[in-house]
């Protein structure tokens, strides 16, 4: 289906393959020699010049190169994002969307190293942008675009080491053009009083943080480094200051997780609901209400879990099930995600080249919109696996060798292999690891960037 993917960033290889494809127009160059061409660009996969052999087992015995691309395409880094290019103007729609307002990316990785998390592996290594170009380029946007809302984007937006610096320096000019600025999902150990006055003065809307697991032993087998004690003091903070409304996000199906980490999921709503009532200083006259957001766990490549498996279907509806019935307030909210869906997104997030077909094969039944519920068809996708001799269990449900080869170990995000299996290897002794900023755990991403690791700074 793809001639060419950019692995990594694309704000550098993305203007390399076009000058490359200019040259090779004027040269008169075939399409083949033209890709051959780009596969030596550093970032760019060729999917063409890599041949898959299996094993009798139907597992990938090798990947191997040939025409002279290389044995690995190892991600593209932008290093230092002041300087990189950031679109100052778009076309703004007449109609309403989703993520309706600019949007400033303000740093780009993560520290923390949650097991289950793919973006939190492969955008490392952290690399902050500085106050100074973030507030100019936000305030263009706003200038270009006419938005009063202005969003600041990353993967965990409270380990930006000068937010609340950050957030003064907007106000200087939000407050007066009355451009309001919103946080995305807000880390548990790291919301402040401070913080919470500043976003008091430019927004008052619900707050979300991310939990994950209901148990702190199932917290601490993923990495999610938060306590029940700081989530709640946490929400304490934010009633005090006049919030009413908690999202917590959650996944059900988490390695290791048993039932009693499910109810542990309704407990820690309940405890956020009671700590709303316990709480003197909460709005008078408002009830507290609590979301409790239930995703199913898709194991991903390049993380500490892409060799787990998925709960089957019948299992994750169970859980999902028992979560509900341990719900015991109408104060509490619980959403989940469909499960066939979440299934066969874990089929193509582990998939190989055999997976290809079925994709076809179930377009061609009439499956499109597979994101709107009213559109899945989870009969057709099984009928599309069964028409190519696929069993879709192999690729999701089947727990893998750390010394299998991988359809994906051609490909270099910066993440060593046996970093990723240290990792699951603590995962099953529920044993955390610190995360970038207070000592390096040697995954390797620092390579990326001549061997400078932003984070340590």
């Amino acid at each position: 289906f793809v001639d060419l993917f950019f692995i990594g960033e694309g704000e550098e290889v993305n203007l390399e393959v076009n000058d490359l494809y200019r040259e090779c127009k004027n040269a008169g160059k075939t399409k083949k020699e033209f890709l051959s061409l780009a596969a030596k660009i550093q970032g760019v996969y060729v999917p063409s010049l890599y041949d898959v052999s299996y094993n009798e087992d139907g597992t990938v015995s090798a990947v191997t190169a040939k025409d002279g691309a290389p044995e690995k395409i190892t991600k593209r880094v932008v290093a230092e994002l002041d300087t990189a290019y950031y679109p100052d103007r778009f076309p703004v729609p007449l109609t309403e969307i989703v993520h309706d307002r600019a949007v400033s990316e303000i740093f780009r990785g993560c520290i923390r190293g949650c097991r289950f998390c793919q973006a939190g592996f492969i955008y490392r290594p952290v690399r902050e942008k500085s106050v100074e170009v973030i507030s100019e380029q936000c305030r263009t946007l706003c200038q270009n675009t006419g938005y009063d809302e202005l969003s600041l984007s990353s993967l965990s937006t409270s380990d930006y080491t000068e937010l609340e610096p950050l957030l003064d320096r907007l106000m200087e000019w939000t407050e007066k053009e009355r451009v309001s600025i919103s946080l995305p999902s807000q880390r548990v150990d790291s919301f402040s009083t401070e913080l919470m006055e500043k976003i008091k003065s430019v927004r008052r809307s619900g707050l979300t943080f991310a939990p994950e697991a209901g148990t702190q032993r199932l917290r601490d087998t993923i990495n999610k480094n938060v306590t029940e004690e700081e989530l709640i003091k946490t929400c304490r903070t934010a009633f005090s200051g006049g919030w009413t409304g908690i999202k917590l996000y959650f996944m059900i199906g988490l390695p290791t997780e048993t039932d009693e980490d499910i109810v542990g999921i309704a407990d820690l709503g309940q405890k956020v609901v009671n700590e709303y009532y316990k709480n003197p200083d909460k709005p008078k006259g408002k009830s507290v209400n609590v979301t409790l957001s239930a995703s199913s766990f898709v194991p991903k490549p390049f993380t500490p879990f892409q060799w787990e498996p998925q709960d089957s279907v019948e299992r994750v509806v169970e859980k999902q099930q028992l979560l509900c019935k341990s719900v015991t307030t109408k104060k509490i909210t619980v959403n989940w995600h469909d499960a066939e869906t979440s299934f066969v997104e874990a089929v193509f997030a582990r998939g190989d080249r055999r997976c290809g077909k079925a994709l076809l094969a179930a377009w061609k039944m009439g499956c499109k919109f597979d994101g709107w519920t009213g559109y899945f068809k989870y009969d057709l996708w099984l009928k599309a696996f069964e028409q190519c001799g696929l069993d879709p269990k192999f690729y999701a449900s089947r727990r893998r060798s750390t010394d299998e080869v991988l359809p994906w170990d051609h490909i270099d995000v910066g993440i060593s292999k046996n970093f990723l299996k240290r990792e699951l290897e603590k995962a099953y002794h529920a044993k955390t690891t610190n995360h970038c900023r207070q000592n390096c755990s040697g995954c390797g991403a620092d390579k990326l960037t001549g061997g400078v690791c932003h984070a340590r700074g």
